[in-house]
């Protein structure tokens, strides 16, 4: 029902596979803000009553899909996970042709290792797919899940989109100061994500008039703004809300921050931000190692700590050109691994593994 990376790579591949020749609906709940942003992507949806795990939302996709068949469902969070291995359920039992199963995890939130999530990762799904080695490796050492049956598929990037573009020409069309260091954070405002250890490093930069530019909504805003105004700080961030062009957001930068301390798979902000040469400060959270090393990559800050967010934003504030470095090792390293088309390829690959599998 929410709005971050998860939904618009949800889109993106949907738009992708589209654009390929494939037939793609995407299901989502009324009120859903997929949905509301699905023409934006020229991707059909459907509403359903799938917001909840509920009989009825069982009922309506098994109807839905038994009335308009398809090969493959991908879910990509729990309940829809739940809905349409049970729809499927429903509909092999009574002799119909029932689509085969994928499910898409994109966060490192333990799964439980109960009876019925055993039946739905091992049994009622054909295949698994995680936005990063380091959510694979999760599943096999602490749920069992046979390696064999689970794929790492990052999430693919669009270098055209994401290119380098001129800094001052982006701060001009944005509206934003020429002549002050820049930190932003793409991301929506979940706990999680870190922006408040980010805020609280804000006063103990060297650089008092360094700003802070926050793209993305989510419920954490009222105790961001709160803890802003609390250190007198409303001058010096901007809540930018969600925009639809990233890419200008993130050129105008100097340092792209994620502070992450928990539940990642591989972010996709912070890959934008290596394909546009933005020196980044982030953590070891989840699958960001995979794509983040420190000195090299990226600046590696300790999680939920303020003092070390200060320390490494100065770091790069204080030397542009090593800065500059490490950006440019970061695109090199993520442009020929990240690219939108090698995830539309292996993500094909998956479909057609689920479904060789399902007609043996």
């Amino acid at each position: 029902m929410g709005w971050g990376g998860q939904e618009i790579r949800t889109l993106t591949e949907a738009q992708g596979f589209i654009r390929r020749g494939h037939r793609v609906v995407v299901y989502a709940a009324p009120g859903a803000r997929i949905a509301e942003e699905a023409s934006r992507f020229d991707v059909p949806v459907i509403t359903l009553p799938i917001g909840r795990k509920r009989l009825h939302g069982i009922s309506r996709l098994a109807t839905r899909l038994a009335g308009n068949p398809v090969d493959v469902v991908n879910a990509h969070s729990s309940t829809d996970a739940w809905l349409a291995a049970l729809a499927c359920e429903w509909l092999r039992r009574r002799q119909r042709r029932a689509p085969v199963l994928v499910r898409t995890r994109h966060v490192s939130i333990p799964v439980p290792n109960d009876r019925a999530t055993r039946w739905l990762y091992r049994s009622a799904t054909a295949r698994i797919v995680t936005t990063g080695d380091a959510l694979r490796a999760q599943l096999i050492r602490d749920n069992g899940v046979d390696a064999g049956r689970i794929d790492s598929v990052p999430t693919g990037i669009d270098e055209m989109q994401f290119r380098p573009l001129a800094r001052d020409a982006a701060r001009r069309a944005l509206g934003l100061p020429l002549d002050v260091p820049l930190i932003g954070i793409v991301a929506t405002l979940r706990s999680w994500k870190g922006h408040r250890f980010l805020v609280d490093a804000m006063p103990k930069l060297r650089r008092r008039d360094a700003r802070l530019i926050v793209v993305g909504d989510g419920p954490q805003r009222p105790a961001l703004e709160a803890q802003v105004d609390a250190l007198s700080l409303r001058d010096r961030v901007t809540f930018a809300g969600q925009q639809p062009d990233v890419a200008r957001w993130l050129a105008a930068l100097d340092v792209f921050a994620l502070p992450s301390y928990a539940n990642e798979g591989v972010p996709q902000a912070l890959l934008q931000a290596m394909f546009a040469s933005i020196p980044c400060v982030t953590t070891d959270a989840g699958g960001i190692p995979e794509i983040a090393r420190d000195g090299e990559t990226a600046r590696i800050v300790r999680r939920e700590d303020a003092a070390d967010i200060a320390k490494a934003i100065d770091a790069i504030l204080d030397a542009p050109d090593e800065a500059a470095k490490i950006a440019e090792r970061a695109r090199a390293f993520v442009v020929p691994r990240h690219g939108l088309a090698t995830m539309l390829d292996r993500m094909e690959e998956v479909f057609q593994r689920a479904l060789a599998q399902a007609s043996r």
